[in-house]
């Protein structure tokens, strides 16, 4: 048993007790992973934020202001200064630090594609360069390309800019510039749905495909932005075979989301389940903290693993609460308050009884 919890918890799991009374994530995991959380620079300013980042996690990874479109709008004038508070924070807080993302098609700049396909490249190579350069030292891993794998059965690519460009060869690109911008930081190929058997047959063609030809990728990222009810099992084979390939396995983007949507909901917003509004069933909670424990019981097994980050640090500061629509949801370990949850007594006290 890591840590016992006072009986108290077994009644009242939401009750936010003092900093002192329940463990650190980070010391409870810290022998097999790094515990990470993805952030704003806004929230390290915001005392509820930065006293749980202090205490319990050993990673931040920038959520948004690490991406082309915000470091740089316009080709060649760079806005570095919002990532460097979170270089700061890190280094005095002895906190490793996950850049994400040096290539994601979501928030490419319109600039990048201007021209032909060899203007296009030198773009990419420049931009990579000087970013990974600017960060060197201070970034330990980078989400090189963000979200590459197609949804779509029987087609490899995802269609972005970058693949309509430079067709499959811009990941490589992406990988030789950044190895070689900085050859100390781990490189890493970022993707969700891994735990689903058929996107991971597609993604992880295309990671065998970068070995074969020498890419300099250090590991894979798994997003697993996942959902009440569902496996992870999934999860413990996405874990496996990338293992298999001798390749480092991070967790980048954890959260459990209340909702089960269909695609249409997604894709154009229609068909989202309703919004609980501030009635959450406890219920949900009950089957939240479920699966997070079945989760960390896979990421404990697995010696490759060597990061988990959820997405946010507490439910006051969510993606989930705006996309795919606005509507309340609570997909992490810390309440709106910032008091830990059923999901995280269950995530580090397997003798915690589940309500």
């Amino acid at each position: 048993m890591r840590y016992l919890i006072v009986s108290l918890l077994l009644v009242a799991p939401h009750v936010a007790f003092a900093a002192n009374e329940v463990p650190a994530l980070k010391e409870v995991f810290g022998a097999k992973f790094l515990v990470g959380a993805a952030i704003e620079p806004a929230q390290l300013r915001n005392p509820t934020d930065a006293a749980l980042l202090k205490r319990h996690f050993s990673s931040l990874t920038a959520e948004n202001v690490m991406k082309p479109h915000r470091l740089a709008p316009r080709e060649g004038e760079y806005n570095f200064a919002p990532a460097d508070e979170l270089v700061r924070f890190a280094r005095a807080n002895g906190m490793r630090l996950r850049g994400h993302t040096l290539l994601w098609h979501r928030n490419a700049p319109a600039w990048f594609f201007v021209g032909d396909r060899e203007q296009v490249r030198k773009r990419l190579e420049r931009y990579i360069t000087d970013v990974v350069t600017h960060f060197k030292g201070e970034v330990y891993a980078w989400d090189v390309v963000n979200e590459v794998a197609s949804d779509n059965a029987g087609e490899l690519y995802r269609q972005t800019p970058w693949f309509l460009a430079l067709g499959p060869d811009y990941i490589e690109y992406a990988f030789r510039a950044a190895r070689a911008a900085d050859p100390d930081t781990q490189l890493f190929i970022n993707e969700y749905d891994t735990e689903e058997a058929d996107k991971r047959e597609r993604f992880m063609t295309i990671v065998r495909d970068l070995r074969k030809k020498g890419v300099p990728l250090d590991g894979v990222g798994h997003q697993v932005h996942t959902r009440i009810g569902a496996s992870a099992a999934g999860v413990d084979r996405a874990l496996r075979e990338v293992a298999e390939l001798g390749l480092t396995n991070h967790v980048t983007e954890l959260d459990v989301s209340l909702y089960h949507d269909p695609g249409s909901c997604w894709e154009n917003e229609t068909g989202c389940q309703r919004d609980y509004g501030s009635a959450v069933p406890p219920a949900l909670l009950s089957q939240q903290a479920l699966l997070y424990r079945q989760l960390f019981a896979v990421f404990e097994k697995h010696p490759t693993l060597k990061s988990v980050s959820t997405w946010g640090i507490s439910d006051a500061h969510t993606w989930l609460s705006r996309f795919p629509t606005k509507r309340t949801n609570v997909p992490l370990l810390f309440d709106q308050a910032g008091a830990p949850k059923a999901a995280f007594h269950a995530v580090v006290d397997p003798a915690f009884a589940i309500p």
